[in-house]
């Protein structure tokens, strides 16, 4: 097959959650130990990798709004937290850039939670959170700012609240399992991930998503489990990005060298004007002189 298409680099994890607002609901209420039932109070903002969630007061409940951060993440990655927290300043401005920050009354923001799904084959070590102040240069014991990112490991055959509240999820890492399963089996990725596919399907997991997405989860697959190519497109889209920004600047310092080259002229303009103005000041205040002299010898 040819190499994987852009925009088929959605993972299948976001395909399934950041997609389907009931299986996003059940997942919300598996990690928080909630019981809301209705999908339309989910209002979903899904980013690259990431799918924001933000929850509707319930007055039923009682409970505060939530902001949260669901990321899924196959590889560690102790600098989450710094990268959570410029998503949720980015998304808190949004909501109250248009409110007065200097005023007495309070604005009230929702509660934030941030949640890592891990699905990587590196051994965590008991890790279960990352912490911001365990990236500062000095340790506090109390820190000021501190941002709490809780990880769920979302591996088959894993026991926790998430995995058992949730069955989509296990469904989800036993579908994951499978493909690596097939990886070990055949050389050739595009082999595995097709039978992978059809054997979940045969076996009732992920199987009405798999029917349904069967061509996006095909490539998504071929993305996510291909470090190679993985890397390469990251690197390729970096590299498109720096072209983008190198061709942006180039284009706005072509504007203003024409709009200098512009002025230049002008102020040439404007020289030449002023010296020729100088020259008949010079001849007028000559004349002047010229008359006032003939008017005191009368």
């Amino acid at each position: 097959m040819g190499h994987t298409k852009r925009n088929y680099k959605d993972t299948v994890f976001r395909m399934i959650f950041g997609n389907n607002k009931k299986e996003l609901l059940t997942l919300f209420n598996a990690v928080n130990g909630t019981d809301y039932q209705n999908p339309d109070d989910l209002k979903v903002k899904t980013l690259k990798n990431a799918i924001y969630l933000s929850m509707k007061n319930d007055v039923s409940f009682l409970l505060q709004d939530y902001l949260s951060l669901y990321e899924h993440q196959s590889t560690l990655n102790p600098n989450l937290p710094l990268r959570d927290l410029f998503y949720a300043a980015n998304m808190l401005h949004k909501q109250i850039r248009n409110k007065d920050l200097y005023t007495r009354k309070r604005l009230m923001i929702p509660v934030p939670r941030f949640v890592m799904f891990y699905n990587g084959e590196e051994d965590l070590d008991g890790v279960t959170e990352y912490r911001l102040s365990e990236l500062y240069r000095k340790s506090e014991e109390n820190p000021q700012l501190e941002l709490v990112v809780r990880i769920v490991n979302i591996n088959a055959g894993q026991q926790n609240a998430v995995m058992d509240g949730c069955p989509t999820l296990r469904e989800y890492a036993e579908f994951v399992k499978i493909i690596r399963e097939y990886k070990k089996k055949y050389t050739d990725l595009d082999k595995a991930v097709r039978e992978a596919v059809d054997d979940c399907i045969e076996n009732g997991i992920l199987a009405d998503f798999l029917k349904e997405n069967r061509d996006m989860a095909y490539f998504s697959c071929l993305y996510e489990f291909d470090a190679k190519k993985h890397d390469e497109t990251m690197r390729e889209e970096g590299r498109e990005e720096s072209r983008e920004k190198i061709e942006a600047l180039e284009a706005e310092n072509e504007s203003l060298t024409s709009e200098n080259e512009s002025l230049t002229s002008e102020n040439a303009s404007l020289t030449y004007e002023n010296e020729s103005l100088t020259s008949e000041n010079r001849y007028l205040n000559s004349k002047i002189e010229l008359l006032q002299a003939k008017l005191a010898k009368i």
